[in-house]
C-alpha cells in the first residue's frame, strides 16, 4: 500500500510540517496529564506533559538531523523505506540500527533511543521516504532538544564519522522549517 503513496501525499494527508530535526512532523498527541517543576529530577526540573507523540516523515533531503533529546523516545515504523539510525551514546559507544518492516533481516519496527543519545539517520532501500512516529516520556518541550555539532561529534565518534558527515551534507534547507520541536 505504501508504494502507491508519494511522500507529498503523506505530508498532505497527515498535515505534516517541515521540522529542523526530523524532516516533516506533526505532534499527534500530548498528554493532558502534566507534572510540576519539582516532580522529576534534573534535567527535567520543569513542568510539562507526562508524554508526547508525533508523526515524522524522512526524505533524502529532509533526514533526521544530528540531535539529541533529553527524554527517552521510542521510534515506530509505519510506512515506506527502512531507516538506518546511528546512535552516539554518552559513554563513547555507537550503535547502528535499522528501523523498518523486514523483521527477517533484523530490522525493528520499534527502537528505544535513550535520553541524551545523539542520533541521526538515513534512508535505505529505494530511499524514497520513511514514515514513523516517536513517543517520548516525559513529553518533549523545546528546551529538551539540542542540535549536534557535526564536526565535534565526528571527532568524538570516528567509527561513524563518515556517515554523520554524509547525512549532514545531504540536508537541504526545508522551506518553513521550524526550530527544534
Amino acid at each position: 500500500m505504501s508504494d502507491a503513496l508519494s511522500y507529498e501525499e503523506v505530508i498532505d494527508l497527515l498535515a505534516l510540517e517541515p521540522n529542523a530535526t526530523c524532516g516533516f512532523v506533526r505532534v499527534s498527541n500530548t498528554s493532558k496529564t502534566s507534572f510540576g517543576a519539582d516532580a522529576l529530577p534534573a534535567p527535567f526540573a520543569r513542568s510539562g506533559p507526562v508524554g508526547s507523540a508525533l508523526y515524522f516523515l524522512v526524505t533524502p533531503h529532509a533526514p533526521v538531523r544530528l540531535h539529541r533529546i533529553r527524554n527517552d523516545q521510542l521510534y515506530h515504523y509505519y510506512l515506506g523505506d527502512p531507516l538506518e539510525l546511528f546512535l552516539l551514546h554518552g559513554d563513547g559507544s555507537t550503535e547502528r540500527v535499522v528501523v523498518g518492516p523486514d523483521l527477517r533481516a533484523g530490522q525493528r519496527v520499534q527502537l528505544l533511543i535513550p535520553g541524551d543519545a545523539f542520533h541521526t539517520a538515513r534512508l535505505l532501500g529505494s530511499g524514497r521516504w520513511f514514515l514513523g512516529a516517536s513517543t517520548e516520556w516525559p513529553g518533549v518541550t523545546p528546551q529538551d532538544v539540542e542540535i549536534g555539532d557535526v564536526a565535534k561529534l565526528a571527532k568524538k565518534y570516528p567509527d561513524v564519522a563518515p556517515e554523520i558527515r554524509a547525512i549532514a551534507a545531504s540536508v537541504r534547507d526545508v522551506p518553513n522549517a521550524r526550530g527544534p520541536r
